[in-house]
């Protein structure tokens, strides 16, 4: 059956009408035959065993029972009523209750006929009852599709109230396949069934919904979870394809005077096996005749940025411009700080552009980039300026990507007739699974081992009743004449709580760390830029010891002589902001000190939490135990979890199936790279229908 007929509204099934249809668009999307076809069931339970009711346990257990209503009754309580149906079978009598959807019960069930009742049984008052059962007519159950191992689908309160049960969701499963007549159209190709000895999409989706046994209900989830997979990784990489083919780059061929000249006389270290080979595939790109499109991964501390800077440099030695865009002032600061005294060794120009840069200093900067004798320029959202204008923009560099909508990336493009190489950088490791799904449009390069020499920060947790053990050590360490971060958690700038907290904390500390011996720096987002500038700056420079603080200072702040690093509220903090946190000291010689502090109750969440950073230095380990806990869409944010709203298969539990679908949809393309093979035709048809009707598994726009 052809695609296009499985986009028909699903007011036109039978047994819905338009009254179900509104509610299963409004409750579980489903819109179309299509929707409801892929509504795979959460769980399954085996219905081959009838009870009898005298044969019950008090055990709350699920249970199927063949008997007859032989009467109603409504009984009062605290709030509203409840009905209650006597049923009987031949050994004994229970209750059927409910609390919701009286009238529609008492218009439906039929006293005296014979029901299958399913549900979980109650003893109460020394008798057994069964709430909300799932029934149906003994006649309806025998005729049905359905087999012994029944499924459960997603539902709702309202739904469940309006009267549309599982079993009426079945019934809608099952009146989809009889008029389908469970042919529907294979959508992969023979020699990928073979290869992983997949059944056929018909017998899958038939034992998806109706199983017959375990082993085929286990072969229809294999085979289902790694279409789902398959033909998400086949638009990822078939973009990335695309894009190459038509999106041309600038052919950077020569690796010129000014990338040798650092490289052989200026590089401030030797660069790890790690970042030379992130080099050389940045080199590729730049040097194919296709536009890079490349995500740079690497935890903090891990040396990004001189990669970065080696990779403006190539652009130089090739006669044209770059720019690095950071997400806020300080880290552009920083990145600007850092890089212009290799640029001043080297006698490359490089400017500065952010909100606070004046007006005479902005002239100055669009007058050197359009006339080429600035060739570098760091900056902030500032860079996106239509003023700004680039004689040849070649490398274009993003940091904290993730930060940046698309709209604002986009606009990088149009700096130029032709758009620039583009590189994409982040200090929060994406577990693998996670990158395949959210970036497998992109190339992506690893830093995954830190520069020798760096010395692991020790990584403690304390409880509050341990808070003036942990002061003593504070001052021990600012008497060696280190510096001190204490941070406390800011979930959203207007709650008064996180405020209030930071207040606190910061008396608190006021108190134990007097003045004139102790000078302390408060930063929070309410302060205006140039007071938060003002303190960080006197942090920077050694004329405060410690520095009170929300997580502004996750990102940007580089001080090699801030040792300490106390996470206030340490429970209320994902682990990656833990990481990042974290990530702020260890940049000096001397030994570096993580201290988690939290309150004495704690989930087993958050005791996760605690014992992963306290036993793990490695970002990406770190990642992973993350991304079990809070999941893909928490995890990248809403912004980024569209394409993660799997249908049947988990980015978590099937992490290895994500892997074997990627490198086969690699396979197929390569072999294959516009699916014209008659072979292929299968997939090459699902794949524009996806397009098409953004429907059929997940389609990425």
């Amino acid at each position: 059956m052809a695609d296009a007929v499985l986009q028909k509204s699903i007011d036109y099934l039978k047994g819905v009408g338009p009254n179900r249809a509104s509610l299963l668009r409004s409750e579980l999307g489903i819109h179309t035959y299509q929707d409801l076809l892929h509504l795979f069931p959460n769980r399954y339970i085996d219905r081959t065993q009838f009870y009898n009711i005298n044969s019950l346990q008090h055990n709350n257990s699920e249970v199927q029972i063949v008997g007859q209503i032989t009467g109603f009754k409504e009984i009062q309580q605290k709030r509203g009523k409840r009905l209650v149906a006597t049923f009987k079978d031949e050994t004994a009598q229970m209750e059927l209750v409910w609390f919701r959807g009286h009238k529609w019960i008492r218009e439906n069930l039929k006293i005296n006929a014979t029901y299958v009742v399913f549900g979980k049984v109650n003893w109460f008052n020394g008798n057994f009852s069964m709430p909300h059962p799932d029934m149906e007519l003994k006649s309806e159950f025998d005729k049905g599709l359905r087999t012994a191992i029944q499924p459960l689908y997603p539902s709702t309160e309202t739904l469940r109230d309006r009267g549309i049960s599982n079993r009426v969701i079945c019934k809608l499963m099952e009146q989809l396949f009889l008029q389908f007549n469970g042919k529907f159209e294979e959508s992969l190709s023979e020699p990928l069934l073979n290869q992983y000895k997949m059944i056929s999409k018909n017998e899958a989706l038939l034992n998806i919904h109706f199983p017959k046994n375990q082993n085929l209900l286990a072969k229809a989830q294999f085979r289902l979870k790694f279409e789902e997979l398959f033909f998400i990784q086949l638009q990822l990489i078939y973009k990335n394809l695309v894009h190459k083919a038509k999106i041309k780059g600038f052919v950077f061929e020569a690796v010129g005077a000014n990338f040798n000249t650092f490289y052989s006389n200026h590089l401030p270290f030797n660069l790890t096996r790690a970042q030379k080979r992130v080099i050389k595939e940045i080199r590729s790109d730049m040097g194919s005749n296709a536009q890079m499109n490349r995500l740079l991964q690497g935890d903090v501390g891990s040396g990004k940025t001189i990669v970065a800077f080696m990779a403006m440099l190539i652009a130089i030695d090739n006669g044209f411009q770059a720019t690095m865009m950071a997400p806020t002032e300080i880290l552009a600061i920083q990145h600007y700080t850092g890089l212009k005294t290799l640029c001043d060794a080297i006698g490359i120009q490089m400017s500065l552009l952010t909100g606070s840069s004046k007006t005479a200093e902005r002239k100055q900067i669009h007058s050197q980039l359009e006339d080429g004798s600035l060739h570098i320029l760091v900056g902030t959202h500032a860079v996106l300026e239509d003023k700004v204008k680039f004689k040849n923009l070649g490398l274009a560099i993003i940091d904290e990507q993730h930060r940046f909508g698309v709209a604002q990336r986009s606009k990088l493009w149009r700096k130029n007739n032709s758009p620039p190489h583009i590189l994409v950088m982040t200090a929060t490791p994406i577990p693998r699974t996670l990158a395949m799904s959210v970036y497998g449009d992109l190339d992506i390069s690893i830093i995954d081992e830190l520069p020798p020499g760096r010395k692991p920060i020790k990584t403690v947790h304390r409880y509050d009743s341990n808070r003036l053990k942990v002061f003593r050590f504070i001052k021990d360490e600012i008497q060696k004449g280190r510096q001190i971060y204490i941070v406390y958690p800011l979930i959203n700038e207007s709650q008064k709580l996180d405020f209030k907290d930071l207040m606190d904390g910061y008396e608190s500390i006021s108190r134990e760390f007097p003045m004139p011996t102790y000078q302390i720096s408060i930063v929070h987002g309410q302060m205006k830029a140039a007071d938060k500038d003002y303190e960080m700056q006197r942090f920077i420079k050694g004329e405060t010891q410690i520095m009170v603080a929300t997580t502004v200072i996750e990102v940007g702040v580089n001080v090699p002589n801030a040792s300490v690093m106390v996470i206030e509220s340490a429970e209320r903090f994902g682990l990656s902001q833990l990481h990042q946190l974290r990530g702020r000291v260890g940049r000096g010689a001397e030994q570096s000190y993580c201290i988690l502090m939290t309150g004495s109750k704690l989930g087993n969440d958050s005791k996760t939490r605690m014992a992963t950073m306290v036993t793990s230095g490695d970002g990406f380990e770190i990642a992973e135990v993350d991304l079990k806990l809070r999941g893909p869409g928490d995890l990248m944010g809403t912004q980024q979890s569209g394409v993660l709203r799997l249908k049947i298969a988990n980015i978590i539990q099937d992490k290895e199936l994500l892997g074997i679908a990627r490198e086969s949809a690699k396979n197929i393309l390569k072999e294959d790279p516009k699916l014209i093979s008659p072979m292929n035709r299968p997939i090459n048809a699902t794949y524009v229908a996806m397009g098409t009707y953004k429907n059929i598994w997940n389609y990425i726009s």
